[in-house]
């Protein structure tokens, strides 16, 4: 029997017989066994101490490896964590501690609350934990030692967790000093390695995520290996406290989310501006790009849903109620609407590539512990479009998904970069199909110019996907752009349509968003500007600000000649000191103030004030019309 591991640089290595990820590595070279943490198998992070039985891909973890490096000093210092607990609570009981993308967290269950006052203390105990430098050793027990080993130690939850694995799973142990956890790894070979870390806040998780469960306490955290980078994260969460879109949201007058509707945001006035400011720009560049525009109902029967499949394996979010003894669903996706669409009329090849856009308001029940604002609710507006084409079309209308995608992104100010996800294992169609619709998905980004990165078995049942990773001021990412090939739908839904051949024909089909959800991107757009938006989407663009009630008539009819070239104007005439009204409009964020005093009014002028740039001088308003109507037409940033 032969072995076959794969390495990163497509070079291979063949054994006869089992060997350790270590020893392949020191195969490669002794320096990189000597500074291998841990290694990734197939993807999946595994101890360099791991038996390699089969053919695989291997990767050696070392600290050149930072973010694979992070992720395995992370969850070291979630132990590191769970161990100053145990000595603090001693009743405490262990659920689990994961790392996350951007640190790590352990749930817990106290007998009596903690605060976050608590925090500093329990980060005073890791330290100790973590000068001590104790070495972290794995060990192994049958599944019957294993469950006994956890109820000596009063561990409901790691039992639970042990009697939930498959029978043949190998039960792993991570020991500590006086500290052993249930745990399949990898670890970093002490605890001194976790130099630079940060308790964050305190949290409640149901115990798996069920809301039937028991609500536990969780403690969110991170870890990095250099000062700098710990400071520098915590500076940019504090900035993004102060951006946070729920704060801003309420500060700004923008939306609401009432106790009568978890989940359900109320958009007020000045957020509707934004909001439809957004809409009526998607609608313009989706025109100028070749789409037309549908609407399909919010509530369709059962015999749709379970046609498309989501009765099957999605019913469990989606909210369902019975008409004339016929049961319905509120849609949780426009797709099967938008196929019935297509349906609807006879279609040739001259028609295609056929373009439909649909704003579609979809509902999909999200537990209550998961609601974020705008980020995660219960009710969304998704900017959906299905594109039908023949299978030569795919590259060229893949390629013009991204250059809409560039146009919108970059009017943001939003970077971004590219996945590709792959055909999962549980897949339906032909993988030929699937192969030749990921390498013309690939194909179209590189002659493009782009790059990608591969995710690995990742895609959706039905196809190959690009999804698109924004990154905002502060370097944070958010998911929102998709391009999603799918086979499956056309051929549940038996869409034809007839050929140059004159014989009927199924189409290829592309799902695709570009902000994702209405909803959710407002929310993104509000964090990056920091409620501070461009001109040209700002819910009021110019406030205008009278010194004295003897310029009210002046002041008033500046504010309506503006109004009359659309630009959105607001006069506050209030009987405050112009310093007062000058600060207020800066806590609205408005971006320009025109203050109207004595010598203004005589000489038909205004003192114009930018939210960016301070004063920049008296200007006639015929003059700033024409300033502030040129920046709005260019979506200026």
């Amino acid at each position: 029997m032969s072995i076959i591991i794969s390495l990163p640089d497509g070079s291979q290595r063949e054994y006869q017989q089992a060997v350790t990820a270590l020893q392949a590595a020191r195969d490669i070279s002794e320096g990189l066994a000597a500074n291998a943490v841990a290694v990734k198998i197939d993807g999946e992070y595994r101890d360099a101490e791991t038996v390699i039985d089969g053919d695989c891909r291997l990767e050696i973890v070392t600290k050149k490896n930072e973010k694979d490096y992070l992720h395995v000093m992370r969850h070291t210092a979630s132990h590191v964590m769970a161990q100053a607990v145990k000595h603090l609570y001693p009743d405490a009981k262990l659920a689990i501690g994961p790392a996350i993308d951007n640190g790590f967290y352990y749930d817990f269950e106290f007998s009596a609350p903690i605060a976050s006052e608590d925090l500093e203390r329990i980060e005073q105990e890791m330290q100790r934990i973590v000068k001590e430098n104790i070495p972290l050793e794995r060990f192994t027990l049958p599944r019957n030692e294993a469950v006994n080993f956890m109820q000596q130690r009063g561990e409901p939850y790691k039992v639970e967790l042990i009697n939930d694995l498959p029978e043949d799973a190998e039960i792993s142990f991570y020991k500590q000093g006086d500290f052993t956890d249930l745990c399949a790894g990898p670890h970093v070979k002490n605890t001194g390695a976790v130099k630079y870390f940060k308790l964050m806040s305190l949290a409640g998780a149901y115990w798996r995520g069920s809301e039937k469960n028991k609500m536990l306490t969780r403690i969110y955290a991170t870890a990095f290996d250099k000062k700098q980078q710990l400071d520098d994260y915590i500076t940019q969460i504090e900035e993004a406290k102060k951006r946070d879109h729920r704060k801003l949201g309420r500060e700004l007058g923008l939306f609401a989310i009432m106790d009568e509707g978890p989940g359900f945001p109320f958009f007020l006035p000045k957020g509707m501006v934004l909001r439809n400011t957004l809409i009526e720009y998607w609608r313009e560049v989706h025109k100028r790009y070749g789409y037309v525009e549908i609407s399909t109902p919010m509530m369709l029967n059962r015999a749709l849903w379970e046609r498309s499949g989501h009765w099957d394996h999605y019913k469990e979010n989606m909210y369902t109620t019975v008409i004339d003894d016929t049961d319905f669903a509120v849609k949780p996706m426009n797709c099967p609407g938008g196929m019935l669409v297509y349906k609807s009329e006879p279609h040739s090849y001259r028609d295609l590539p056929l373009r439909m856009g649909e704003l579609g308001l979809v509902h999909r029940h999200e537990k209550s512990g998961t609601l974020h604002g705008l980020f995660r609710v219960r009710c969304f507006t998704q900017d959906d479009a299905h594109i039908f084409m023949t299978w030569d079309q795919m590259k060229d209308e893949i390629k013009n998904v991204v250059r809409l995608f560039d146009e919108v992104y970059s009017v943001f100010g939003l970077s971004y970069q590219i996945e590709v996800s792959t055909m999962p294992e549980d897949h339906m169609g032909d993988e030929k199909d699937w192969d030749f619709a990921t390498e013309t998905l690939k194909e179209a980004v590189t002659e493009m110019g782009k790059d990608y990165v591969i995710n690995e078995g990742d895609g959706a049942f039905y196809g190959p996907k690009l999804d698109f990773h924004l990154s905002d001021c502060l370097g944070r990412t958010w998911q929102c752009g998709t391009i999603q090939l799918d086979m499956q739908l056309p051929e549940r839904f038996e869409l034809e349509y007839i050929g140059a051949d004159n014989k009927k024909h199924r189409p290829v089909m592309i799902h695709r968003v570009v902000l994702g959800s209405i909803e959710r991107f407002i929310g993104v757009i509000t964090e990056h500007f920091a409620g501070a938006f461009p001109t040209w989407l700002a819910p009021v663009q110019v406030k205008v600000l009278n010194i004295t009630d003897r310029v009210d008539g002046a002041a008033r009819a500046i504010c309506e000649k503006l109004q009359s070239q659309n630009i959105r104007t607001e006069y506050d005439d209030r009987k405050e000191k112009i310093g007062f009204k000058i600060r207020e409009a800066q806590l609205q964020k408005v971006p320009y103030m025109l203050i109207i005093g004595d010598k203004e009014a005589a000489e038909g002028t205004c003192s114009v004030r930018s939210r960016k740039d301070g004063d920049i001088g008296v200007m006639t308003v015929d003059d700033f019309i024409a300033k502030i109507s040129a920046e709005i037409a260019e979506k200026a940033k």
